[in-house]
């Protein structure tokens, strides 16, 4: 009798889904060549950064905690990086692996300051966006252009699926980032550990589970993913300034409260965060194709589905804490 009973835990990513589906045949049957793989294949191409950033941003809001610093760290990477290629003329083998390893370091110092010091996330990442934001400026003031040629030829790559549709590489990075998270979270011991802390800090330190490792892991692989989210920005606009990706840490939360993961912690799906990116850049697409409103309606309408899911999360909340009362 209960085989087609739905598991309440799926309910907000279904909700997500269900939107993304009707938002893009709406815009199908509205406007002629809506309906198309290539669009599709667009709305990953134009934001891969955030799908990125999104997922490292997902682990965190999971455990409960939340990242400020991303969209700062995004520009600090590309500042980094343009100027190492540009001005010092590093290799960009060589390039790659130090903002990466940059980052992290960024993350995992948040991460221990959260832990170890027992601040507060919003405060201390907070205190990590104006620092990353402000070290771009330490470095330039202007933009930087990047004219390298390895830099150029990764920007301007096509990888064609079928016939004339194609996809960038840093859609690639996006889906292999995508793929290794899924696995991370369920298919590891790390994985779920970061549920456990999301669920219940204190359960989890009566459990012997590592509570410390996992949440500075946690803020470690934010910072990773937003310094790759800069590489691959860097490939999206061939260069390096300090009013990149401003606002992209709001972008980022939104995408991933849209995509169902309670703001609580303890519930919500990479996958979920996918469709949540995705609903952005429909958003952004549907605003293109009709011609005559002004791109801003894209946060309007962003602020708008946000609330809703706010409310939804918190009738989740309600009736599973009912649930609970009742078992």
């Amino acid at each position: 009798m209960n085989v087609f009973k739905l598991d309440r835990r799926y309910f907000p990513i279904l909700v997500t889904v269900a939107l993304f589906i009707v938002m893009f045949a709406a815009g199908s049957i509205e406007y002629n060549g809506f309906f198309s793989l290539q669009v599709f294949l667009n709305l990953l191409i134009d934001n891969a950064f955030l799908l990125i950033t999104a997922v490292g941003m997902t682990f965190v809001i999971i455990t409960g905690g939340i990242d400020l610093s991303v969209g700062s760290m995004i520009a600090f990477t590309t500042m980094l990086s343009a100027t190492l290629v540009q001005n010092h003329h590093w290799s960009p083998w060589v390039v790659i692996p130090f903002v990466l390893l940059v980052g992290s370091f960024f993350g995992w110092s948040m991460g221990c300051l959260i832990q170890y010091f027992k601040l507060q996330p919003f405060i201390v990442t907070l205190a990590g966006m104006f620092l990353a934001r402000g070290l771009c400026y330490l470095i330039s003031i202007e933009s930087i252009t990047i004219d390298n040629e390895w830099y150029k030829t990764v920007s301007q790559t096509k990888v064609y699926l079928f016939g004339k549709n194609y996809i960038s590489i840093s859609v690639i990075i996006a889906l292999v980032v995508v793929a290794a998270a899924i696995y991370i979270a369920h298919f590891t011991k790390f994985g779920r550990n970061v549920y456990a802390l999301g669920g219940s800090e204190q359960s989890s330190l009566l459990m012997g589970l590592p509570v410390a490792r996992t949440k500075v892991l946690v803020y470690t692989l934010s910072g990773f993913c937003s310094s790759l989210a800069g590489v691959v920005f860097t490939f999206y606009m061939l260069s390096g300034y300090g009013l990149h990706a401003v606002g992209m840490e709001l972008d980022t939360i939104a995408a991933v409260v849209i995509g169902g993961t309670l703001l609580t912690g303890g519930t919500g799906y990479v996958v979920g965060t996918i469709f949540g990116v995705l609903i952005q850049g429909i958003i952004q697409t549907l605003i293109m194709f009709q011609g005559t409103l002004s791109s801003w309606w894209t946060k309007i309408a962003i602020g708008m589905l946000l609330f809703l899911f706010i409310l939804l999360q918190k009738v989740f909340i309600s009736r599973k804490k009912k649930s609970g009362a009742a078992a």
